[in-house]
């Protein structure tokens, strides 16, 4: 039998591109969802018929009871914010028992790692990155050096409870002396994540096992990323970044497929550009018009509500996100954000010292000498949501999305009208390489 067709979805920005929608949307097609990245810090927000779904560690796959969900090894997971969505899920009627399975190789988040990212974070003279405090780094970290705590480990109560005191006993030491924290009980943690991994266990198996086989039967796997390129541990706008492999690469990494499994790199971008927390931001708009784009999107963070800072397209930055990730479809999403505007600028390339540049910097301090050079395109002033075909576009808009697939060499195979899953515009060519049911048969 042929192996199965794969798809990876990458945010081509910082992140909240509306890649949790686009997941939900591919799902009807696709036979399971991983999730390859991040911890709960990352919120997708899915609206099924008017009803909000908010997702942090569960994939979006989870919304169709046909369709597997997967949380590969690369994910750090959170026991307790793991049940507290599944209760939640369960809650709303969604069948996610037999539908979810955890890697017995992600990293375990325990109280500890918040304890000291809450210090690092706050300590005097250090550079906030804009972290959401949920012990997302520090976990990473124990991953990398190898002092981490796995869920197979987590399972294992002896092993647990010797980890937790000495861990605590480490943790406890230099919290105090950097960060002056109240210490943490070690035996209150070892019996509360001790009945957490009983609740746990019914979910556990080898997800690379599981993966493989599912493509040896023919089953479609679609990958989903966390965060966005501009946020990933190596190519994203370092220090200002998240701690694992928000690109394409981490698909592979982080859920022990190998890297000729992958078919297709989807590329999430929005109409326009959004960051949340500190760090480069090019196109960034910090006048009335970003507040308005601010609105209009409702771009406050889905696990946070912080809001987010907004700016106009960056081309430049899109081209970098197809190169790293190897994007061939990109999805637009929010396009009718800009339905109120007669003229829309786009950041076409950056100059430094006068001079163009097709280079990213690699320093966060190399986009303090960024100037965009914008192009104004003609708005099309008016409402888009809600439309289901290319034609039905305004003329400006297609140009808008013919521009978009010009200068960055991607073909735009999907564009996002409203947050309903029904809201969503697929191209022809698209549908037919991914195997996804046409709009008509949607309709």
């Amino acid at each position: 039998m042929n192996r199965g067709k794969t798809a990876v979805i990458v945010g081509a920005q910082w992140g909240d591109e509306g890649k949790g929608k686009i997941v939900d949307v591919l799902t009807q097609t696709f036979s399971v969802v991983a999730r390859y990245a991040g911890g709960h810090n990352a919120g997708h927000t899915v609206i099924v018929n008017g009803k909000k779904f908010i997702l942090q560690l569960v994939p979006g796959g989870i919304l169709r009871p046909e369709c597997t969900s997967v949380i590969g090894n690369g994910v750090v997971l959170d026991p307790m914010a793991l049940l507290k969505e599944v209760a939640s899920l369960r809650d709303a009627g969604v069948k996610v028992d037999g539908n979810l399975f955890i890697s017995n190789r992600a990293q375990v988040i325990l109280p500890y790692h918040r304890m000291m990212e809450l210090g690092s974070e706050n300590a005097p003279g250090r550079v906030k990155i804009g972290t959401t405090s949920r012990g997302i780094g520090p976990s990473y970290e124990d991953k990398m050096g190898r002092r981490g705590l796995r869920v197979a480990d987590l399972l294992d109560a002896k092993l647990l409870r010797t980890h937790i005191e000495n861990a605590c006993r480490e943790k406890n030491m230099i919290a105090h002396a950097l960060f002056n924290s109240d210490p943490l009980d070690a035996d209150k943690m070892f019996k509360e994540y001790a009945e957490a991994a009983e609740k746990i266990a019914p979910f556990v198996r080898d997800t690379a096992l599981l993966l493989n086989q599912a493509l040896a039967a023919g089953k479609s796997v679609v990958f989903e990323g966390a965060q966005g390129t501009m946020l990933d541990i190596d190519h994203g706008t370092y220090p200002f970044v998240t701690s694992s492999s928000a690109t394409s690469g981490g698909a592979v990494t982080g859920t022990g497929v190998p890297p000729t499994a992958i078919d297709t790199v989807i590329g999430i971008t929005k109409a326009y550009c959004t960051r949340v927390g500190g760090g480069p931001f090019p196109s960034e708009l910090t006048d009335a018009q970003g507040e308005d784009l601010r609105k209009r999107g409702n771009e406050y963070g889905a696990v946070t509500g912080r809001p987010r800072r907004t700016g106009w397209l960056d081309l430049p930055l899109l081209r970098y996100a197809g190169m790293i990730n190897g994007i061939s479809w990109l999805v637009v999403t929010k396009l009718d954000v800009l339905d109120h505007l007669k003229e829309i600028p786009v950041c076409v390339r950056y100059k430094v010292n006068g001079k163009e540049t097709a280079e990213v910097p690699a320093q966060a301090c190399g986009y303090e000498s960024i100037e965009c050079v914008y192009r104004n395109m003609p708005g099309w002033a008016t409402p888009t949501q809600g439309m289901r075909t290319v034609e039905e576009l305004p003329k400006a808009a297609r140009e808008y999305l013919a521009f978009i697939e010009k200068e960055t060499g991607a073909r735009v195979g999907m564009i996002s009208t409203g947050p309903d899953r029904e809201q969503t515009i697929l191209v022809p060519d698209f549908v037919s390489q991914l195997g996804l049911k046409s709009p008509a048969a949607r309709a």
